[in-house]
């Protein structure tokens, strides 16, 4: 099942290219708005699965090209990011120490939304295509086995980084957590539907060119093991985003006007713009096309504009 938001916060079940309102299924979830029925139903999905399976057969159905997609959960909890998670298409010589940071819930926005880049000196500003978990029942201390009990479905993330920032310590927040670089959707699909996420072809073009392109059979460390070493830390709640993180060597500038799709395999495709009031600009290579090239650094120097480095 493909759940959503569409139009004014309304909740949706997407079929094939139509979707049906199921909005008055929440109407006796405590929320503050609708923004929050999403999680609600996640909670109580073993009660309203029925209910939510029969209104998406029974009700009345809409165009997808006539709503407006917003992001499958606009107010998680948490959101927890795993850091060097991918084996980057088997050159690693070992596993990466599993790591992670947070992103704020504001940094959320969702299909046809626009991520914008900050006036600030970063060296680059990128974005990660990631599968992302979403949470569907409390986990503390989960055991690796049973893990994916607690997994409710997947959706589309981008990572958006603002790379280069000093001080060097402490440097995800400023990089990581910034307004609109948490792009999500365009819904949830739930689990039911995708028995191994670990065989999943994941594409990232900018501008109609395919810049990232990798498998999630490439994690490093998989989502069972990633849920058990979370649920260590902190607990997870239904609702909360986990996402899984990327193949680096695709990771390429995000520039001013930019249109970007992630399309994940039975999740769908996410589509965002880009902007940037100060135009500037960086060469169109990938990271292994920089090192390729013989490029210093991970990625290729700011070019023009405001904190170019002349």
């Amino acid at each position: 099942m493909k759940l959503c938001y569409f139009d004014d916060y309304r909740l949706g079940v997407i079929v094939g290219d139509h979707v049906t309102d199921i909005t008055h299924l929440g109407k006796d979830i405590p929320q503050r708005d609708a923004r929050d029925i999403i999680v609600g139903l996640i909670e109580r999905w073993d009660s309203l699965k029925g209910k939510v399976e029969k209104a998406a057969a029974d009700g009345k159905q809409a165009p997808l090209k006539s709503v407006r997609l917003r992001a499958p959960v606009p107010r998680p909890a948490s959101i927890i990011c795993m850091a060097v998670n991918y084996m980057e298409d088997g050159t690693l010589p070992q596993k990466p120490h599993i790591s992670a940071f947070h992103k704020g819930p504001s940094s959320i926005i969702g299909d046809g939304d626009t991520m914008v880049l900050p006036d600030t000196p970063a060296t680059i500003f990128e974005g990660e295509a990631e599968i992302a978990v979403v949470i569907g029942r409390p986990a503390t201390n989960v055991r690796l086995a049973d893990a994916m009990k607690h997994v409710f479905g997947y959706t589309c993330f981008i990572d958006g980084s603002a790379r280069g920032l000093v001080p060097s310590t402490n440097i995800f927040f400023p990089m990581k957590s910034r307004d609109t670089f948490a792009p999500i959707g365009p819904c949830i699909v739930t689990a039911d539907e995708i028995p191994d996420p670990h065989k999943l072809a994941i594409t990232l073009k900018n501008n109609g060119t395919t810049m990232q392109r990798f498998n999630t059979s490439d994690m490093a460390h998989n989502i069972p093991r990633c849920i058990e070493w979370a649920s260590e830390i902190q607990t997870l709640e239904p609702g909360d985003i986990l996402a899984t993180g990327t193949n680096h060597r695709g990771l390429n500038a995000f520039m001013d006007g930019d249109k970007i799709e992630l399309t994940i395999e039975k999740i769908g495709t996410l589509h965002i713009g880009v902007k940037d009031d100060l135009k500037r600009t960086w060469a169109r290579t990938t990271r292994l096309q920089h090192k390729e090239q013989g490029g210093e650094g991970p990625h290729t120097a700011q070019l023009t504009g405001k904190h170019a480095k002349s």
